[in-house]
């Protein structure tokens, strides 16, 4: 009877936890590397300032001289409008101008003469305050007749659109007989002036381009990096935002203003990225499959050899190079990590190295 409570409280009891398996798992032993080094991209030569000019007025395109490729100075004629109906409110709002001032002048005489009445007691005060009171309307009348003739002739003169500054026309965006709407872009003109080399980097670099590096620009017309027809630059604009259609980076690299390159003209861009920032100055390279999340941070399976466990710790990541992650902190060289299958492992378990099985 004992003997059967026993066995029956024993069946009742909670089974022990099993222990985790010991899992055969790939090692990476970790070297130092000798930093990024240097990335090269093909770029093209652009203004840093390019405006896509455009009337202040709508109506229809009568002549546009500028032509693509073509120089330009500052108030060259670049298109016209057909300003019919602006000339015509033009001369409306001169005539309002006209009688405006031959109100004022009538009111002027007016007050003139009954003062001179006033003096000699023919009229009371008041009537000279109504006269003064007229003149001072029609001078507030003379003065609006003017505003608006001002607004239209500069309405009548934004016909006519002229170059803002000295360039080269890179493109139009509007032919003779078309109507366009006040604002829209007719001529993109490129400035004289400062150069940027253009180039697009893609998402897993993007972060270790920084504003400020230095950069060396070669053009493809002339010798390659490294001699003398190089240029020096400086990373000016790094894009916010990728490129919906190529998911790539913008990157402007400021070039010296001494010496700019032709427009349009190829180049290639040689970019000395950064180093992660280690104790002895070198990279530490692992395969992105060897990182996992935690917490906030990520964090290896380090293989401790004499315990035959592995060990989780936090690392650092300095940025990306394709499929490998660059780590500033947290593990040296001549370590043993996990590779792969990170995520079946748990703190202390016991793990025994890979081992890929021959072929017979």
């Amino acid at each position: 009877m004992a003997l059967g409570l026993v066995l029956g409280l024993s069946a009742c009891s909670r089974p022990a936890p099993p222990e985790d398996p010991v899992r055969a798992v790939k090692l990476l032993k970790i070297e130092a590397g000798a930093g990024l080094g240097a990335q090269e991209y093909a770029a093209d030569i652009r203004a840093r300032t390019e405006s896509r000019l455009g009337f202040r007025v709508g109506g229809k395109l009568l002549e546009r001289p500028a032509e693509v490729g073509q120089s330009v100075r500052a108030g060259q004629l670049l298109a016209v409008l057909d300003g019919q109906d602006y000339q015509s409110a033009a001369q409306a709002a001169g005539a309002q101008v006209a009688a405006a001032q031959t109100q004022r002048d009538l009111a002027a005489a007016d007050l003139g003469r009954f003062e001179s009445l006033r003096a000699q007691g023919f009229i009371s005060g008041a009537e000279i305050e109504r006269r003064q009171t007229a003149l001072k309307a029609a001078q507030a009348s003379l003065e609006q007749a003017q505003a608006q003739a001002n607004v239209q002739r500069n309405q009548a003169a934004y016909t006519r659109l002229l170059a803002d500054a000295d360039g080269v026309v890179v493109g139009v965006d509007a032919e003779p007989g078309q109507v366009v709407a006040a604002g829209a872009p007719v001529v993109r003109l490129a400035r004289n002036g400062p150069r940027d080399a253009v180039f697009a980097v893609p998402e897993d670099r993007v972060a270790l381009v920084r504003t400020g590096a230095q950069a060396e620009v070669s053009l493809w017309a002339q010798a390659g990096p490294g001699s003398a027809q190089s240029l020096r630059g400086r990373v000016r604009e790094v894009a916010a935002s990728a490129d919906p259609l190529t998911r790539t980076y913008a990157v402007k690299v400021a070039l010296a203003e001494d010496s700019p390159p032709p427009l349009g003209a190829t180049a290639t861009v040689r970019l000395a990225l950064p180093t992660p920032p280690s104790g002895a100055g070198a990279a530490l390279r692992l395969p992105t499959s060897a990182l996992w999340q935690q917490g906030q941070g990520s964090a290896v399976w380090v293989f401790d050899a004499q315990a035959g466990v592995v060990r989780a710790r936090s690392v650092q990541v300095a940025g990306l190079e394709g499929n490998q992650a660059l780590i500033a902190q947290g593990l040296q060289a001549g370590e043993e990590v996990v590779s792969a299958g990170v995520h079946v492992l748990t703190e202390g378990q016991a793990v025994v190295r890979y081992a890929a099985p021959v072929a017979r």
